[in-house]
Formats: structure tokens, C-alpha cells, sequence
């Protein structure tokens, strides 16, 4: 089995400056290597990896900015540059997928701000894959699920601030009422890495679909089985800053204002 490893790492991180993030999550600190590096440097040293693709941003100016800061690292690696998709993350699984060779058995996904899913993990998967066409871990589902919608009556209950502001002091997150409980029974969240059948990736992203976010859903549509083995609690996608916390104290990292100032990053 020889696998060709994509890793997207388009995205604007928004949700991470939103959530009061300075930067992209991939250039944060982590343990004195940015965030990408440490998730690349996952699968340099695994047998089965024979090529690994990072899928940057798509637009010029971000592309030249991400080659700058990460081109050498990433080249020292062996890993690949390419650009991303304008739109969607399928769109950069596609481009990323363009630079599989042929002589890849098997194409996995792994997300860029995945820097923590232990080397037990990785083999779940990869000997799973030597079996199964499509594998992807999962956690089961542990707390209650609700489905909820806005509140029909929400407009009626504008904060006077807020109207006189317009809308500069309106409060984050506004309530909900709940419609419905979902049984967890059967459900699992989705982690990564994924691994596929290099045949059955490729005509899974022979036409684009709308909405579908995940690559194992992409292989669902044309027909493909998809197993799952046992994800892990530690394998965290770092989404806000406090993710990020998280993941050092999974990996023993310290941020950089925590070492000495000749080994921060």
C-alpha cells in the first residue's frame, strides 16, 4: 500500500479570528514549529506514505504569502505545495488530488489543524485500509443532541442598545428554542485521517456536489462503504484559540512566551 496524503490547508481561519484568534491557526506555535509543520511531520515518517500535498490558499497574493512562510519547511519535509480551491473545501481536495501520482494505491485526507492523533491512531487506520476501499475514525457521540431553531418572537425582544447602536451592542449568541432531541444511538463524529482507494477517491471527485464537506460523504455518494474505526479524544481540530491550548497540553508544548526567549518560535 503506498498512500498519497492531501492536506488542506486553504482555509481563512475565521472562525479562529472570530473566536479571538491574531493569526491563522496553521502559523500558530507549537512547540517552537507552526502548527502545519507539526501535522505534516505526522506522516514523513510512516511507511506507507509515499507522497504528502499541501493545498494553500487558491487567490495570488495569499498563495505568495503562504509560499513564503511555509515552502521551505513544507519542501524539506518532501511534502508538495498547491493551491486550493476558490470556494469550498472540495474544491481544494480536487486540486490537491491532481498532484496524486498514479503509482498511489491509496489517497488520504487529513485536515491541517489535526497536529495531535496519536501514532496508535494512524495505525488503526492504515491497517484498516490495507482491507477496507474507505476508513475514517469516529468517537462516539457522548452528550445529549438537540436540534434547535431561532425564536419566532426574537425580533420582538431587540435590545434597546442594540437599536440605537445598530447592532453594535447586540449580544453573541442568541437563544434558541429547542424542537427536537436526537437519539445518539448509532452516531459517531468524524475525524481524520481518512484513507481511500486511490480508484474509488478519484471517481468520487469526478463532479462536484454541493454542500457535502466531508471527503467519506463524497465517496457515500457514488456508492462507496465506508468503515470506521475508533477515532480518540486527543485527535483535536484546533477551531479556536482555546483548541489550541488544548493540543499543547495533549503534546507537553509550551507557547512561546513560556520558554526560553533563544527557543521560541
Amino acid at each position: 500500500m503506498q498512500i498519497g496524503m492531501i492536506i488542506p490547508a486553504a482555509g481563512s481561519s475565521s472562525r479562529y479570528s472570530e473566536a479571538g484568534g491574531l493569526r491563522s491557526k496553521l502559523d500558530e506555535d507549537l512547540g517552537g514549529r507552526p502548527v502545519l509543520q507539526r501535522t505534516v511531520e505526522l506522516f514523513t515518517k510512516r511507511p506507507e506514505v509515499h507522497t504528502i500535498v499541501v493545498a494553500g490558499p487558491a487567490a495570488d497574493d495569499a498563495f505568495a504569502e503562504f509560499t513564503e512562510r511555509h515552502a521551505d519547511r513544507m519542501a524539506l519535509l518532501g511534502a508538495v505545495l498547491c493551491r486550493g480551491g476558490v470556494e469550498t473545501r472540495t474544491q481544494t481536495v480536487r486540486n490537491a488530488l491532481a498532484e496524486i501520482g498514479d503509482d498511489c494505491t491509496h489517497v488520504g485526507v487529513h485536515d491541517g489543524a489535526r497536529p495531535a492523533p496519536s501514532e496508535q491512531l494512524l495505525d488503526r487506520v492504515f491497517t484498516a485500509a490495507q482491507t477496507h476501499d474507505a476508513v475514517i475514525p469516529g468517537v462516539p457521540v457522548a452528550d445529549t443532541l438537540k436540534r434547535v431553531e431561532d425564536l419566532e418572537d426574537e425580533a420582538a425582544d431587540i435590545d434597546p442598545l442594540d437599536a440605537i447602536l445598530g447592532g453594535a451592542g447586540k449580544v453573541e449568541g442568541a437563544a434558541q428554542v429547542v424542537v427536537d432531541t436526537v437519539s445518539r444511538a448509532g452516531l459517531v463524529g468524524v475525524q481524520t485521517p481518512q484513507v481511500f482507494e486511490a480508484g474509488l477517491m478519484r471517481r468520487a471527485y469526478e463532479e462536484d456536489r454541493a454542500g457535502m464537506t466531508d471527503d467519506a460523504q463524497m465517496v457515500e455518494a457514488v456508492g462507496g462503504r465506508v468503515v470506521v474505526v475508533a477515532g480518540e479524544a486527543r485527535n483535536i481540530k484546533i477551531t479556536t484559540p482555546e483548541d489550541l491550548h488544548l493540543v499543547r497540553a495533549i503534546l507537553g508544548t509550551k507557547g512561546p512566551s513560556e520558554r526560553p526567549t533563544h527557543k521560541r518560535f
